[in-house]
């Protein structure tokens, strides 16, 4: 203690000190980079590979099969999900979360070369890897949209100025180009006019093909000079393709004008996009995991002015959505409620101990802490967010608590008429060993929460050690600078005893003092009762904590919603265009939307369309939460048939979602098998015995979406006796149905395709099959209904698998009044009736998240552990194993009044909720702390227990009601919080005040009394062993 005491003879060391430490966490605040939630990105790896005119069966089987299979080998790989649709597959690979992702690259691209020997030599191009996670939604989209140009053209310019230029940035992983496709020469045959002259479908396609071929022809060498030899391509639009001849008969010469339509248009004609209702080509762009957010946005920000310089002048470049904004609106708010319970604390300082220069003390050990501590955070290099900003409000409540304890102290020997030097040295010296055991139990808490293991740790390691940094922070303030502070900031008593706030708050509190003196001498007579109580309090815990909802992080108001439209598999894309447009305006028309941007088409399905709604910032939206919004959105979409409105909001942290499908239902039930046909029988059974239970609303399956199709039946017999090939048979469907890219124009920079099909005119209906002809080895076209029969059906148009099983799920929704418990408890009871085969095995919800999570402690253990660490710290630290349990008799109360404030309030119980849960056992801990030092300090003075424990408790009433109403009151603006990431924050609030309100009341009355219980207890076994060990 010398060492302190050396602070308070030397002051300008002690205030330069803490100088010192304001100017390097004011530099590092600076420094700080800015995220919504910590780096706890599981590393994913998506690859992707598309092979045209594949159905989804044979591209799981040919393609996702064998790469599932080399991926298996690739180090660190935790799950594997995979789905293919019409002639694409995606792998998504889960990391174990310490994977460098450059690494795990590395050996994904050697897998792929590894696979490719196994995979169908038709593919255009070998498999590519992303990396990104396709489960959390890009950060940053951006609308290309013109009076003008055509929607090929617009798609051209952001392939070719906009796409490489966003790719290079750093921290982007990906930049997608939905809503067209490119330009391209689109020839549509006709039939009629093929079978008039003779002409087939495979020779046309030769004609173009050989016409348009792009090949190195030498070079012409004299003994001087050297000319290249080239054939000048001057097939470059439609109209150069128009005049090309196909076929020559006799005289008669066929021009490709003849037979076809020829035009520019666009390679894939079943691809749109939209922004507020107006033609856009959409550009989104991810993110790699672990990059982040703000950073990268503000390198995108700067990139756009040039960007915009590279595009046509009557062309527009929009932001759509910017994900940073909401980062720092809710940034902004947290800092806003930070200043807030700064400044409540001070209060209650003040009024509780009279004086206005008391409160000045505390008040400049809070900056000097909070700020010093930004340093310590950087030096860490933690980021400054959501949960990072919650720690330090949190903490306002700990750090104002150990300079109250000391500065508490100090007045109390100021107010027995000491000089304020000489109060400073003695109340240093009692108060200084407590506080550094009050603050190890709190060390220890948040030490435990790293040991939870996966996503869960990830995300709280920076809440824990900032608290922790802090803590260590708070200690050295209130040892080196509050007592110094207090020495020159006091006045003797003499000074101020007759003011009206002095004398007024004097006598407030010792008329509290006295009440409680009162009440906990009747108490102390009526043992058996708090005793009770305390019992009844530990099984309340218990009860409640098993009724409420549970779930990991609450739901994020994230400002975005996604929206996505099922259309009929039956129809087609045009008739879809205008139902999806009608949708959209519903979107627009509520006042809360700001922008919405989607595509129809393309890779989601063609009948589908996803949106993308940006909603105002809160304040602009009379403080509606964005699910009331997606409530509301929902309720007034108009019903239109074949079309199947849904939407929910976007969150941060988004799980492993096999089906990454944005289908709006909130719990998945999960049926896997090796077998695809008994899932496709069993799943709707399962899915119907769900549908009956009164828990569950809005049960679909998903991962069945069905296509309508046609199959061939093919007789062989008669197919050969005609001479006809079955190689032909597919060469001339292929031509005719699957938009088939059969040349390449070479431009100076870019390459276009030349897609060829049959006047749709003439393939809108299935029965077109009966016209079709197919050339025989005589070169006579035989008609196709002449050897084979077709039949109609519905077939899948995704196939999912996940960890090398075929994968089907169930998607459910929660209706209003019951838990997830209950819900699950439901379908297991209902899962036997139907009577499953062995080989479909089930995962709930929670075993695919407990999964993702990769997580290692479950909660009630946790809780275990750390009240046993803080057992082992304290038995230490007091040489006794009964102590502790006196200390520790106070977390039942707490942990009550949380969990009853959390179910009142109609709050989930989630990991938020449970860090609002170890602060409390570390405030409470330290309070009893204070109380039983005292107590041990005077039985060694020589009272007996009963005395002793009456005499600290009237000592320590006083800092104990406010360092509690100050870490209330500091709560009590994040409970209140609305603004944006509000939802992050109230739980946490919420435990904190509800815990210590109807807490910290039981624990004025339990921990005496079981104080002097537990010393009976000791105080008889002694008897008991000394009489024995006479005998």
């Amino acid at each position: 203690m010398t060492f302190l005491s050396t602070f308070i003879h030397r002051p300008v060391a002690s205030i330069l000190l803490g100088i010192a430490i304001v100017l390097l966490g004011i530099l590092a605040y600076f420094r700080l980079p800015v995220a919504a939630l910590p780096q706890a990105d599981i590393p994913t790896i998506v690859v992707r590979a598309s092979l045209p005119g594949a159905s989804p069966e044979s591209m799981s089987a040919t393609v996702a099969t064998p790469l599932e299979r080399a991926m298996m080998g690739v180090s660190g790989v935790k799950a594997i999900n995979s789905s293919s649709n019409q002639s694409a597959t995606q792998v998504v690979l889960h990391f174990d979360l310490n994977t460098d992702i450059n690494e795990a690259a590395r050996e994904v691209q050697a897998a792929i070369n590894a696979a490719m020997s196994q995979l169908p030599s038709g593919m255009p191009s070998p498999p590519e890897y992303f990396k990104i996670n396709p489960s959390q939604s890009p950060i940053f989209y951006l609308a290309l949209s013109s009076e003008h140009l055509s929607a090929g053209k617009l798609y051209e310019i952001a392939s070719n100025q906009l796409q490489p230029n966003l790719a290079q940035i750093n921290g982007v992983g990906e930049v997608v180009i939905d809503g067209a496709s490119m330009p391209a020469v689109r020839i549509q045959l006709n039939p009629n006019a093929l079978i008039s002259q003779g002409v087939s479908l495979e020779q046309v396609r030769e004609a173009i093909v050989k016409s348009n071929t792009v090949q190195a022809l030498g070079v012409i060498e004299t003994e001087q000079l050297r000319w290249q030899v080239e054939l000048p391509s001057r097939l470059k639009k439609a109209d150069d393709f128009a005049n090309l001849i196909v076929h020559q008969n006799g005289q008669t010469v066929v021009r490709l004008k003849d037979v076809a339509e020829v035009q520019d248009s666009v390679e894939n004609r079943y691809v749109s996009g939209f922004h507020n209702g107006k033609p856009a080509v959409i550009i989104k762009i991810s993110r790699q995991p672990n990059a982040n957010t703000v950073a990268t946005i503000e390198k995108i920000k700067e990139k756009l002015p040039e960007l915009s310089r590279l595009i046509p002048a009557d062309s527009q470049l929009t932001t759509v959505m910017d994900g940073s904004e909401i980062i720092r609106a809710g940034l902004n708010e947290a800092r806003d409620t930070l200043l807030f319970s700064m400044l409540l604390v001070i209060i209650v300082v003040a009024l509780m101990l009279g004086r206005l220069q008391s409160a000045l003390v505390p008040s400049i050990a809070l900056l000097v802490t909070l700020i010093g501590a930004c340093s310590l955070v950087y030096l860490a290099g933690f980021s400054l967010n959501n949960l990072s900003i919650m720690a330090v409000i949190v903490a306002i409540g700990l750090v104002v608590d150990d300079a109250i304890v000391v500065l508490e102290n100090i007045e109390r020997h100021i107010e027995q008429g000491e000089q304020p030097i000489q109060a400073a040295l003695n109340g240093i010296r009692e108060v200084g060993l407590t506080l550094l055991a009050m603050n190890l139990a709190l060390v220890v808490i948040f030490i435990s929460v790293l040991f939870m293991g996966g996503v869960i740790e990830r995300l709280f390691r920076e809440f824990s050690l900032t608290l922790i940094f802090i803590i260590i922070l708070s200690v050295f303030v209130s040892l080196v600078l509050t007592p110094s502070l207090s020495a020159r900031c006091l006045k003797p008593l003499e000074s101020y005893q007759h003011q009206a706030l002095y004398r007024y708050s004097h006598r407030l509190m010792q008329g509290l003092s006295q009440l409680y003196l009162h009440s906990l001498k009747w108490m102390i007579k009526h043992g058996y009762l708090v005793i009770l109580l305390w019992g009844g309090a530990i099984a309340a815990s218990v009860y409640v904590y098993q009724t409420l909802p549970k779930r990991v992080l609450p739901e994020q108001d994230t400002g975005r919603v996604e929206a996505f439209i099922r259309g009929d598999d039956g129809f087609s894309f045009q008739i879809m265009q205008p139902k999806i447009a009608t949708f959209s305006e519903s979107v627009l028309k509520d006042p809360a939307v700001k922008d919405v941007i989607g595509t129809s088409g393309g890779a989601g399905g063609i009948t589908n369309s996803f949106l993308m709604v940006s909603l105002k910032p809160k304040a602009e939206r009379d403080g509606k939460s964005s699910h009331e919004i997606v409530d509301r959105i929902k309720k007034n979409a108009p019903w239109l048939a074949g079309a199947i409105f849904s939407a929910q909001v976007k969150q941060e942290l988004e799980l492993d979602d096999p089906f990454s499908s944005g289908s709006g239902q909130d719990y998945l039930l999960l049926l896997q098998s090796d077998d695809v046909a008994l899932l496709r029988q069993w799943v709707p059974k399962v899915a119907q015995a769900m549908q009956k239970l009164s828990e569950l609303e809005e049960v679909e399956t998903m991962g069945d979406e069905g296509a309508q199709h046609v199959t061939l039946d093919i007789d062989r017999e008669t197919a050969r006796r005609l001479g006809v090939d079955i190689d032909n048979i597919s060469s001339v469907l292929n031509n005719s149905f699957s938009q088939r890219q059969i040349s390449t124009i070479y431009d100076q920079t870019q390459q276009f395709y030349v897609v060829m099909e049959v006047d749709k005119h003439f393939t809108e209906h299935p029965e077109a099959l009966a016209n079709v002809r197919i050339p025989n080895q005589q070169g006579i076209a035989v008609p196709l209904s002449n050897f084979a029969t077709w039949s109609y059906g519905i077939t899948n148009d995704r196939v999912y698998r996940r960890n090398q099983y075929a994968a089907m799920g169930i998607g459910y929704v929660v209706k209003q009044g019951y838990s997830y418990e209950q819900a699950d408890a439901a379908i297991r009871s209902v899962l036997p009736e139907v009577m499953l085969p062995n080989e479909i095995f089930i995962m709930t919800d929670k075993d695919v998240e407990a999964e993702s999570l990769q997580a290692g402690l479950s909660t009630p253990l946790l809780v275990c552990v750390v009240i046993l660490l803080i057992y082992i710290v304290l038995g230490v630290t007091y040489e006794s194993l009964v102590h502790p349990l006196t200390i520790l008799s106070t977390v039942p109360a707490v942990a009550l009044g949380a969990l009853l404030t959390l179910w009142l309030f109609n709050f989930q119980f989630t990991l938020i909720a449970l860090l609002g849960m170890f602060l409390l056992i570390g405030i409470v801990v330290k309070n009893a702390i204070l109380l039983i030092d005292f107590t041990l300090l005077e039985r060694r003075a020589g009272k007996t227990a009963y005395q002793a424990i009456l005499s600290a408790a009237a000592l320590r009433f006083r800092p104990i009601l406010m360092t509690n109403t100050a870490a209330l009151l500091g709560a009590i603006p994040l409970a209140l919080s609305w603004g944006e990431g509000a939802e992050l924050r109230q739980p946490l609030g919420v435990v904190i005040v509800g815990g210590l309100a109807l807490g910290q009341l039981l624990t004025l009355y339990t921990t005496p009394v079981l104080y002097l219980v537990l010393e009976k207890c000791a105080e008889s076994c002694l008897k008991l062993k000394n009489k024995y060990a006479l005998h």
